[in-house]
């Protein structure tokens, strides 16, 4: 019997010679061959440049597009299509969502308050630019362990730093020690994961039983980050602005010291009550250490001081509601003469929420017994995992006000020696290309973790990566895109099956689901619907009804309705309320760094597409665009919807399917207009529009 039409053929060894493209083909056909397997031919132009616009900038090609492509039959133009991916500034957009998911960005705190971080978003638009100006991965690792000490006069640098500040934080909590320890813990883990590939926090109790990791390297690489604190008022404007501000300030509160003397008169009791109550929940030594001279403060203690002072500092508007009677209606009347003056008063500067050392000397760190809090055993100085390195490292003082600790650690990772942070990277890149890492395990590539499929191909990786590419991300990518393994068919052998189920040697490419986040923006962009702004504090569309509990104010919707529509990068993340779409879609917790998204298949996912007030509004918005001239006919409405749903020419079964449909629904949903809208919901439902081929 003959093979059946659908079946790709497998290749000679001479064709298998032919097929590759570039080196990488070269390493994977060696193990293709190894296990008596040969890889699938290329797919289709107009699936190519589907998967490709997806995987680089999360959205779909348009009509034009891929019209512009097929008819391209120059040997360039594959290689014009990558080119210009690259350099959109959706690709920022895209692969900057990769990598929030592993700094575990969010815009709260999270715990009970679940408090906003009103600047934090600077980070997530530092990283999209760093992605779309291909900053060099080694400056982009510098710049968040250490760029206010390594480049003290660059807004990048100092935004980068909040790497460090995505920690979850109870801010109210009254366990001072513990919440600073759970902080320390948070960032050092979050390093060895995202930067070293290592399950670094399980030496925080004891030896790491599988990989070579000490009990106290956990403490040495936590020592870099002892002296750090919040620093929520980064300020990122320059010089020359900062002393117009300060001057425009002047002006201002000499024109308003009166009135304001007095008001503050009014809070004072208040204030004082306040403070006293608070000061009351601490320990006494955390009471000591607030209420002590500044000079006699510790190191250990200025940490504390400045964990604790935010509880025992208030805002006028938090002490107005508790005046009572005539201090209450005076005070009202000084707001209002107060507000006379706001045209004198200046804008608020720009600022970051990031960390800052708190001097130049920082507290000591000890290994802690069980990784308790108070279980301290013997001291430890900053140091790098033992196995690599097990001297202690001499600290150079850094430029600002800060102890340089940081500085040398953002070295060592940064560095092209490096064996384990350059090969993390690119194993990262390839994971999300191809949906598996050559490593199965991007944050674990120890012991535990999964075995690399195809070692000599990352070493080559990582060698190019850091050589002849110079730490440039999208010369990893072109150089990824460009091979016959990535353009390869998605269709499936039964004889491969059987020998690589899993398809880890790469004998075809692995279909994926999209992530929420370009589920959201692809149906957005196929109903012409999407808002393409780029930067700023996160949005807040409108929840379904019922999602939020009764009296929740953490989240208002966005007034402005176009705002509701931008991509989902934008959309305010909230560490208690994940947005319901991405939450059914996998989107991870973000309490902690995710390396790889799971793909679940739940019931509530089709339930969301089904029954989705904003899916059904996108879908009728998508039927606006099909019948957007007048007097078409049905078959030609339904080759139009499938054409710009799924970026290809359909086929004339298709096209007749979708055309009785439309006859049949119109009875149902009672007009042609609903039947369209029903046909298109259909098509932004399916998974040929849920899924990279």
């Amino acid at each position: 019997m003959g093979r059946p039409a659908s079946r790709p053929r497998q290749h000679t060894h001479r064709e298998a010679d032919q097929w590759a493209k570039n080196e990488i083909d070269t390493f994977v056909l060696e193990k293709l061959e190894a296990k008596g397997l040969s890889p699938n031919p290329a797919a289709d132009k107009a699936t190519l440049l589907r998967r490709i616009t997806l995987d680089l900038t999360g959205l779909p090609p348009t009509v034009e597009e891929m019209q512009s492509f097929l008819e391209d039959s120059s040997p360039k133009a594959w290689e014009r299509v990558v080119d210009r991916l690259l350099a959109s500034s959706h690709y920022g957009e895209r692969w900057a969502r990769h990598w929030l998911d592993v700094a575990r960005y969010a815009d709260s705190d999270g715990f009970k308050a679940d408090d906003t971080r009103a600047h934090v978003w600077r980070y997530r638009d530092y990283v999209i630019k760093s992605f779309n100006d291909d900053k060099p991965y080694d400056r982009f690792v510098k710049e968040q362990i250490a760029g206010d000490e390594l480049y003290p006069g660059n807004n990048d640098a100092k935004i980068g730093v909040s790497f460090n500040r995505h920690f979850p934080d109870e801010y109210n909590a009254a366990h001072i020690k513990l919440r600073r320890q759970e902080m320390l813990n948070d960032i050092t883990d979050a390093v060895g994961y995202a930067f070293l590939g290592v399950t670094l926090a399980c030496a925080r109790c004891h030896d790491h039983k599988f990989d070579p990791l000490l009990h106290k390297d956990y403490y040495r690489l936590q020592s870099f980050f002892s002296n750090v604190r919040i620093d929520d008022g980064v300020v990122l404007d320059g010089p020359e602005q900062q002393k117009a501000y300060n001057e425009q300030l002047a002006k201002w509160e000499t024109a308003t010291e009166k009135i304001r003397t007095e008001m503050q008169a009014l809070l004072k009791p208040a204030r004082d009550a306040f403070y006293q109550e608070r000061l009351t929940r601490y320990p006494e030594d955390i009471q000591e250490v607030l209420t002590m001279k500044a000079e006699a403060r510790s190191p250990e203690q200025w940490m504390l001081y400045h964990k604790a002072l935010p509880q025992v500092v208030f805002t006028d508007n938090e002490l107005r509601g508790k005046l009572r009677g005539d201090a209450s209606t005076r005070y009202k009347a000084l707001e209002v003469e107060l507000k006379a003056f706001d045209d004198l008063k200046p804008a608020p500067l720009n600022v970051a929420q990031s960390i800052a050392d708190g001097s130049r000397t920082a507290p000591k760190t000890h290994v802690l017994r069980g990784g308790a809090w108070d279980g301290q055993m013997e001291e430890v100085q900053p140091g790098f995992l033992s196995i690599l390195d097990p001297s202690d490292i001499k600290i150079a003082p850094a430029a600002t006000e800060s102890t340089g600790r940081r500085s040398a650690l953002a070295n060592w990772l940064a560095s092209p020696t490096n064996p384990l942070s350059t090969r993390v990277i690119v194993n990262r890149v390839w994971h999300y290309h191809f949906g598996r890492g050559i490593v199965g395990t991007p944050s674990d590539m120890g012991v535990m973790g999964e075995r690399p499929s195809h070692k000599e191909l990352l070493d080559w990786l990582t060698t190019k990566f850091v050589g002849e590419d110079q730490w440039s991300m999208k010369k990893l990518h072109k150089r990824i895109l460009m091979s016959a393994t990535y353009q390869q068919s998605s269709s499936t052998r039964a004889e491969a099956e059987k020998i690589d189920p899993e398809n880890k040697l790469l004998w075809k490419f692995t279909r994926r689901r999209l992530e929420g986040e370009s589920i959201r923006d692809s149906m957005l962009a196929t109903s012409g619907m999407l808002n393409t702004k780029m930067g700023g504090p996160g949005v807040f569309p409108p929840l379904p009804d019922g999602v939020l509990p009764k009296g929740y104010q953490l989240w208002k919707a966005t007034p402005d309705s176009d705002d509701n529509l931008r991509r989902s990068v934008y959309i305010f993340v909230r560490r208690n309320l994940r947005y319901p779409m991405f939450q059914s879609f996998d989107m991870p917790d973000t309490h902690e760094s995710c390396a790889r998204r799971q793909a679940t298949v739940t019931p509530d996912q089709a339930l969301e597409l089904m029954n989705g007030k904003l899916v059904h509004e996108w879908a009728r918005a998508f039927a606006r665009r099909v019948d957007n001239d007048r007097g078409i006919d049905t078959k030609t409405k339904a080759e139009r919807a499938l054409r710009m749903a799924y970026t290809r020419s359909p086929k004339p079964e298709e096209i007749a399917s979708a055309a009785a449909f439309l006859v049949k629904q119109e009875k149902i949903a009672g007009s042609p207009e609903g039947a369209l809208e029903d046909l298109c919901h259909t098509l932004l439902s399916s998974n040929e529009f849920l899924y990279i081929n």
